[in-house]
């Protein structure tokens, strides 16, 4: 589908800021990357332990794809402020409303279906790089490399540190038993149980990881300011380079943590905060090698394009889809039967958002975050026009 055009369908359509397919394609991509990471923990409430499939995911997703989507984010920030600017509309208040829509939304993800949430935080960074909006694209990746930085040592030095609990014992083995019991006994049941953990451990996740998503927040704004991935001419000389630094150097230094806490020798806490340097790099590794593939075989976007379009409502539905198995239906599968899931719940994503796309213009989250952000009134342009979204 050309995706200058519009399906029809009930959804409100949007400003008139064309679609990137790259943009699609590497959200779409980062969506598969994302389910593998989170669904030990969707399946077990508190994650693995140290199983070789963890282990695996460990090497190949974890750390990574998180930090494409924040890429992809603050990207696609820089596209609603033009939007606003053609518009003649004022970007503070739309982002405003956006983000708080994503802090609303992230809160009940994470207490009903999904305690790893990520929206939370994005609305909440989305504020904060609203109030940086002005930044200059040179300036941005400063920042962004300073916090990257700053976030390493910060890990490097907690990991030399012995600390206490700061939950009080919620993570006591006996509780833990009693915690994943209830995770399993009903839907209900679980959605009070993330209550607990997350009422526990919340800020602390919240304070963690906003610096490392508020860099990449600000790469990308920094790349969408330049409009880099809107013309392949400038960006694919770029992607060779790219994938040497990235698989050269970050995944040699992946791999190096992982070899250290495979053999158990004691120097993985001091190689660990590493990753937070590496994973970057890898990620940008992996983005480069879509985006070759993407131009090179037809297929690729085909496929992954029309999820990256309603990446919003498809990270949701894994979450509906997971809660189901392992909260409503209660299964308990081996980890690597796990991932075996999260495999086929990716797989049948993608059809189903083609078959989606096709018939309508947004998914159910993305109009809901619409309507919050634009307004329940603004449903149709003059003439009845379609016009498409930039994310």
């Amino acid at each position: 589908m050309n995706p200058s055009t519009s399906p029809p369908g009930p959804f409100p359509p949007a400003p008139a800021v064309p679609r990137i397919a790259a943009l699609d394609v590497l959200r779409g991509f980062a969506l598969g990357g994302i389910l593998m990471v989170n669904v030990s923990a969707m399946a077990n409430l508190l994650g693995g332990d140290g199983h070789p499939a963890d282990d695996l995911v460990g090497l190949l997703f974890a750390g990574k794809f998180y930090v494409l989507f924040s890429f992809l984010f603050g990207y696609s920030f820089t596209m609603q402020l033009r939007s606003a600017e053609r518009d003649g509309a004022g970007a503070r208040a739309r982002t405003v409303r956006r983000c708080l829509a994503l802090i609303v939304l992230g809160a009940l993800h994470a207490v009903f279906l999904w305690l790893g949430d990520i929206l939370l935080l994005y609305g909440i960074t989305g504020l904060i790089l609203l109030l940086m909006r002005a930044i200059r694209p040179r300036t941005a990746l400063i920042v962004a490399g300073t916090l990257m930085i700053l976030v390493t040592l910060l890990s490097l030095a907690t990991s030399t540190l012995e600390a206490g609990d700061p939950t009080g014992g919620l993570f006591d083995p006996a509780n833990q038993e009693r915690m994943r019991a209830e995770f399993r006994s009903g839907w209900l049941e679980a959605a009070g149980v993330r209550w607990e953990l997350y009422s526990a451990i919340g800020v602390l996740l919240v304070v963690f990881q906003l610096p490392t998503v508020l860099a990449m927040f600000l790469v990308g704004l920094a790349a969408g300011r330049t409009r880099l991935l809107e013309d392949p001419e400038r960006y694919l000389p770029f992607l060779p380079r790219i994938q040497l630094i990235g698989y050269g150097v970050g995944g040699a230094v992946t791999l190096a943590v992982s070899a250290s806490r495979w053999a158990d020798r004691g120097a993985a806490p001091f190689l660990e905060p590493l990753s937070e340097l590496a994973s970057p790099l890898l990620s940008a590794a992996y983005a480069a090698t879509v985006l070759r593939l993407m131009h090179r075989y037809p297929a690729v976007p085909a496929a992954l394009a029309p999820a990256g379009r309603i990446a919003a409502s498809n990270y949701i539905g894994q979450s509906v889809a997971t809660s189901i198995l392992f909260t409503v239906a209660g299964l308990e599968l081996s980890p690597w039967a796990v991932l075996g899931v999260a495999a086929v719940v990716y797989a049948l994503q993608l059809p189903l958002s083609a078959w989606w796309t096709r018939r309508h213009r947004y998914g159910p989250v993305e109009w809901v975050l619409r309507a919050v952000t634009y307004g329940p009134r603004r449903a149709r342009p003059a003439g009845g026009a379609a016009r498409r979204e930039a994310r």
